[in-house]
């Protein structure tokens, strides 16, 4: 089972009807901040079973005491009387499988209903499914997220946004459920391209610090001091305190896997090819990831860089 959340204080916000599509390793404990924040909701997953146990531990936890929990059979019901639809699936393919068609999320939202999406997508896409919700007198929001797992259990995700200022308004104080940082970046798709520069950010880091470890180890430092002097220096980063530990220690099995970056990275090298940007460091970095796949690392931590310089 995955682990559901880590308590924390809810903004007080008016309790709202909710939905939630795609119980991942992301989307189960967000629907889980919600619920415990006292809005009403109703999730949708592929694997029916998986939406059962969040609604049981859920109501194990208490949420039932302030809010409605239910599961529903397909994304159309789940959104069927909902003021905001959240969704969080793997790619534009799965978003567009969960909100379109008969079944979809958009053939059941009320007329000023929004739907927020969590995937890490295309901007494409998201400008794609704006205008489709515009014809149905619903708005879009997309908001992917930073933060990992672990963000998403303690209800610290940082939160990216394209869309309409008065939509992102509405939605903000629900989102603040399980974010520590949510902010509008400009029209439909500006959230998938800031995530983006997230993820190249991140890419250049892991390998300038896989390579810092690597060289400090055969130079025969003690790494678990040095990280701990550097990390109070100019070298700080969030990869270095949370992975460089694990990292000297060789342990990947946990946190954002190698898949879901080279996932992420292919859409990011896609729109440079578009927009005309230069990322030689970040192609780079891909190519490196793939040889961590053939390696049997597809699901290992993206910190597994190191292992190619062992």
């Amino acid at each position: 089972m995955i682990s559901l959340i880590t308590p924390k204080t809810y903004p007080s916000t008016p309790s709202r009807r909710v939905a939630f599509i795609g119980l991942g390793v992301m989307g189960y404990p967000m629907a889980g901040h919600l619920a415990m924040a006292g809005h009403s909701v109703t999730v949708y997953n592929r694997t029916a079973t998986k939406s059962a146990g969040w609604k049981a531990q859920l109501t194990q936890a208490g949420a039932s005491r302030a809010a409605e929990l239910a599961y529903a059979a397909t994304p159309r019901e789940a959104a069927m009387g909902a003021e905001i639809v959240f969704c969080c699936v793997g790619n534009d393919d799965d978003l567009r499988s969960v909100v379109l068609g008969e079944d979809g999320a958009f053939a059941g939202m009320l007329s000023g209903a929004v739907f927020v999406d969590h995937t890490t997508a295309s901007a494409d896409v998201a400008r794609e499914l704006s205008k489709a919700t515009l014809a149905l007198g619903v708005q879009f929001i997309d908001a992917p997220v930073s933060g990992g797992q672990a963000g998403a259990q303690n209800g610290a995700l940082t939160v990216m946004c394209g869309g309409d200022a008065a939509t992102f308004a509405q939605v903000k104080p629900v989102i603040d459920a399980f974010a520590r940082a949510v902010t509008l970046l400009g029209d439909s798709g500006s959230g998938q391209l800031a995530k983006m520069v997230n993820q190249i950010c991140i890419a250049g880091l892991v390998q300038g610090l896989s390579e810092a470890i690597a060289f400090g180890q055969r130079a025969g430092l003690d790494m678990n001091a040095v990280l701990g002097v550097i990390s109070k220096g100019a070298a700080q980063s969030w990869q270095m305190e949370n992975r460089g530990k694990t990292m000297v220690e060789g342990k990947f099995d946990y946190g954002f896997a190698v898949d879901w970056m080279r996932k992420d990275l292919g859409l990011v090298l896609d729109e440079a090819k578009r927009n005309g940007a230069r990322l030689p460091v970040t192609a780079l970095v891909d190519q490196f990831y793939a040889d961590v796949q053939q390696a049997g690392g597809k699901r290992w931590d993206t910190s597994s860089l190191i292992t190619r310089l062992a």
